[in-house]
């Protein structure tokens, strides 16, 4: 049996919503608008930095034919500084180590353009875990269409899959792909766990190992 699993990156491996919003700050402060609080700025996290401007210029009053500007103003300033409030959460490496020492092969599938994703698995040395890293410009469609995690595991290959993510549409995209999911909770999510679809729950990365063992040998037993 070979097994893969694909991870989503923001508020599933790395807890990156203060970087996100200290771009988002220099963003609306190049608009002459007030910042936005943290915890506003990551509940708009999960559909790609695109998204994420549209709802800050909506709450922060910039009009709407400004979105290209803003999108530039904001991504100069996380291209600069992708990583330094960002840290991968508890756990994270030890998890991915314990997963590649037991044969599983690993990759991200992210809404966040490739070039930043790859800079921050780069600069908190998590890159050397991931043989595919799928960002949100890889393909002409994001998630939640099931389009880029399929093509991250048809890089990886194997014969029972997993896919790790945190929010709705990370539970929405395996969903539609017909992946199993496994839900990290301490995430970005803004649903309640029993409303969304999931083959597992973990709430802490030293629990997956274990979790993800048992999930797939079941899944692969079935077939």
């Amino acid at each position: 049996m070979s097994r893969a699993i694909v991870f989503d990156l923001d508020g599933t491996l790395v807890d990156s919503a203060a970087d996100i919003h200290a771009a988002v700050t220099q963003m609306l402060t190049e608009f002459g608008k007030p910042p936005l609080t943290l915890a506003r700025v990551t509940s708009f996290i999960g559909n790609g930095i695109p998204n994420l401007v549209r709802l800050v210029m909506r709450d922060g009053g910039i009009p709407e034919a400004d979105e290209n500007l803003a999108i530039t103003r904001m991504m100069a300033y996380y291209a600069a500084h992708p990583a330094d409030l960002s840290q991968p959460y508890p756990g994270v490496t030890d998890c991915l180590t314990r997963l590649q020492e037991a044969g599983i092969r690993l990759g991200v599938c992210t809404n966040k353009f490739r070039a930043p994703a790859l800079q921050i698995l780069e600069a908190l040395d998590l890159m050397q875990y991931f043989e595919v890293v799928v960002g949100g410009d890889t393909l002409p469609v994001r998630k939640p269409d099931p389009a880029p995690l399929h093509h991250a595991f048809e890089a990886l290959g194997g014969t029972s899959r997993m896919y790790a993510g945190d929010s709705e549409v990370d539970a929405e995209t395996a969903q539609r792909a017909s992946i199993d999911f496994a839900l990290f909770t301490q995430g970005y999510r803004k649903t309640p766990v029993d409303q969304l679809v999931t083959a597992c729950t973990f709430d802490a990365f030293r629990n997956l190992p274990a979790i993800a063992d048992r999930v797939m040998t079941v899944k692969a037993g079935s077939v």
